[in-house]
């Protein structure tokens, strides 16, 4: 049976007029009266029970059941007073007694229960607090006994799509088990990929087996709410193809970095914890996304590289097969300096850096003789770039300054003779603020 908007309007107003009647008698004085006795029991008992739950949340593994345990320890009390409520209820039924206002009290707990238990489990506040009111509403229609001519009222408002109808009843339905079945994918992703990280299987495969999962799992949840609302699958392949290509088109780029996100983990080039250089960006490598990496960078600065842009540009993965990378580090001394000595005590600066190896050894070479400065080069490993680079360069630099201070090691600076030649045209004077320097008759000598 369909109802019109009126009537369901005169049917509300007849549940309410008649709710209204029965609580004011001594009857639902009464009620009222179990009602209170019900809840100031129920916070009784629970109060020792919501001690030991408040602690046995802190010793729990994994933050979103550490939540549920929470929430349940604040508002579990709800159970023991739906239950008191129920006994009161079968109770007054017993004794052919009217019992509405402890039914109304009783469904009421109960949506209240659900309600705070989906908030603590979906991530979302926003479909949290939807899902609370969706079933707060549906207690409060099953009480005034409008749920079935809502329903119906609702499975009247739809549209025709050829043997396929979409009504608005069958629309909200379909929104809220999409929602509700997405977050019980989501949590359960969350619990699988916790598994996996502490399995022996290579940061990739461990990304990839979680973003395999996460997509199945919403792919499975889709197709359980297209097939809930009752729509053809035959239909729906019908409109995907006529409007793919053109969808396509649009998103191509992030199709192309979802191609090149399961490529990526699939030949390990690049990985959780990988130090990369791309685009100017020095950072390792904090997690993979299906459209994104992120990189961390020394100074706190998150890249959000597309996974695109890592397979057609150039990389340079410092730690791709051996986590030890090398540094160069030029170093100049002049030409009346030992040349032999710099370069052992270039060697003593290097094994006093904490970061620097020792398998292989540091290297000192004398790479060249340039105009100023004799070139020296010293050559270190480091297996912790992750760190960054800067902090060592600083450490062994500033002892090779000290050492080389300490030994008399002279550092250039660039510098310029400049001769002239006797018969030159080019004339130069010197004033050096002076006037005893002059010559006489005023004038300056030439130089």
């Amino acid at each position: 049976m369909q109802y019109s908007a009126s009537q369901l309007l005169e049917k509300a107003k007849a549940a309410t007029a008649e709710i209204a009647d029965r609580v004011l008698d001594w009857e639902a004085a009464l009620q009222a009266g179990l009602v209170a006795a019900s809840l100031a029991l129920a916070l009784v008992v629970w109060k020792p029970a919501r001690r030991r739950l408040f602690a046995k949340a802190e010793t729990v593994h994994g933050e979103w059941l550490a939540k549920i345990v929470r929430t349940f320890a604040r508002s579990g009390w709800l159970l023991p007073f739906m239950l008191l409520c129920r006994l009161c209820q079968e109770s007054l039924g017993m004794f052919d007694r009217p019992a509405m206002l402890v039914g109304v009290f009783t469904n009421l707990s109960a949506a209240w229960l659900a309600a705070q238990l989906l908030r603590s489990v979906i991530a979302s506040r926003f479909w949290g607090r939807a899902l609370a009111y969706a079933a707060w509403g549906v207690a409060a229609l099953h009480i005034l006994g409008l749920l079935e001519p809502a329903a119906a009222f609702l499975d009247g408002l739809g549209l025709s799509f050829g043997e396929t109808r979409l009504s608005a009843l069958v629309l909200l339905k379909g929104v809220l088990l999409g929602v509700l079945l997405l977050q019980a994918a989501s949590v359960s992703s969350r619990i699988v990929e916790q598994q996996i990280s502490g399995s022996t299987l290579s940061p990739s495969l461990q990304v990839l087996f979680g973003k395999a999962l996460r997509f199945g799992l919403y792919a499975g949840v889709g197709l359980v709410v297209i097939s809930s609302m009752g729509i053809s699958m035959t239909s729906l392949a019908v409109f995907s193809g006529a409007v793919g290509v053109g969808i396509g088109f649009g998103l191509q780029k992030i199709f192309s970095n979802l191609v090149s996100g399961v490529i990526l983990l699939l030949d390990r080039s690049i990985k959780p914890g990988d130090t990369i250089e791309v685009q100017g960006a020095y950072g390792f490598i904090r997690s993979l996304h299906a459209r994104y990496a992120s990189v961390l960078t020394r100074d706190g600065k998150e890249y959000l590289i597309p996974n695109e842009h890592l397979i057609t540009n150039q990389v340079i993965n410092w730690t791709f097969s051996d986590n030890q990378v090398r540094l160069r580090l030029p170093v100049g001394i002049s030409y009346e300096s030992d040349v032999r000595l710099a370069l052992d005590l270039m060697l003593q600066a290097a094994r006093q850096s904490p970061r620097v190896v020792t398998d292989p050894a540091p290297n000192a070479l004398l790479v060249g003789f340039g105009d100023s400065s004799v070139d020296l080069e010293l050559r270190v490993w480091i297996a912790d770039t992750d760190q960054g680079i800067g902090g060592v360069r600083h450490t062994v630099l500033l002892g090779i300054w000290d050492l080389f201070h300490e030994h008399g090691i002279q550092i250039p600076f660039p510098q310029r003779d400049v001769l002239l030649k006797q018969d030159s045209s080019l004339r130069v004077s010197v004033d050096r603020g002076e006037t005893e320097s002059e010559s006489p008759g005023g004038k300056k000598p030439d130089i």
